[in-house]
């Protein structure tokens, strides 16, 4: 028996935040890094400054907008970019591999910037057709990784003022709705396994909103999910901070979960 220990984090700009991406995977080493909205095309992507802490990485993205990678110290043993049901690919929003014998599907949830505009309805849109990704792709009794921003906050616990936060895109029932559609393919949420009822655990904080860290205005959009059968091992499922208190910082910070395998 060994360990799996995955690491999720929305970078904001992979160039940007080198100097808190590659300490921290010198120090953490986990099996599998998964990043969100990194912001740049792929012909500019720092996969030397990877390489250099040995670590391969595999990615899809464009300039100034989205972009997911996944690192790991081995190559996938295969790997694929966007949704495949005819619709738009989005390939520099879900990216997917098998690291270790797991299957790890990463993905950057569209916001839906308001919810009278039609990018809220493409982000509805979105959470079903990932549902049936999952049920052509993989089997709910195999193991298998969620992970990534998935811009939703699905519980009161999960924002730090529910009544004020109520209705914005990423907290209101219809997003509620499609992430437990898709969770109910048969996903569990590995944080709220292992910490069912805290409050204040957050994993974004944003820029605009002053001092937001230290008087705890954050949001819990970034998770790490699992199917049963892998979360069964769920050894445990944190928050790091020090990510997001460190010089120019993310807006967002790191989750890490370990399994033992």
């Amino acid at each position: 028996m060994g360990t799996f220990k995955i690491a999720i984090y929305n970078v904001n700009s992979i160039r940007s935040r080198l100097h808190i991406v590659i300490p921290w995977l010198e120090q953490n080493r986990p099996t599998v890094f998964c990043l969100q909205e990194t912001k740049v095309e792929d012909e500019k992507f720092p996969f030397e400054d990877f390489e250099g802490v040995g670590y391969q990485v595999i990615f899809k993205g464009e300039k100034r907008y989205n972009g997911v990678a996944i690192a790991s110290p081995q190559k996938p043993e295969k790997a694929s970019y966007g949704l495949d049901d005819g619709g738009l690919a989005d390939g520099d929003r879900l990216i997917s591999g098998v690291f270790a014998g797991i299957p790890v599907v990463n993905t950057y949830v569209p916001q839906g910037y308001d919810r009278e505009d039609p990018r809220f309805q493409y982000k509805l849109q979105w959470f079903k057709r990932l549902k049936a990704y999952f049920e052509k792709h993989y089997s709910a009794a195999q193991p298998l990784i969620w992970c990534g921003d998935l811009n939703v906050a699905p519980e009161e616990i999960d924002v730090h003022n529910p009544k004020r936060l109520q209705g914005h895109v990423c907290f209101n029932p219809q997003v509620w709705e499609g992430l437990a559609e898709v969770k109910s393919w048969g996903l569990v949420d590995v944080f709220r396994r292992h910490h069912p009822d805290e409050p204040g655990q957050y994993t974004f904080f944003d820029y605009r909103v002053p001092k937001a860290v230290e008087r705890g205005l954050g949001w819990r959009v970034d998770h790490i999910l699992a199917t049963t059968p892998l979360a069964d091992t769920s050894l445990s499922c944190s928050i790091d901070m020090e990510p997001r208190l460190a010089e120019k910082p993310s807006d967002h910070t790191i989750v890490v979960a370990e399994f033992e395998v």
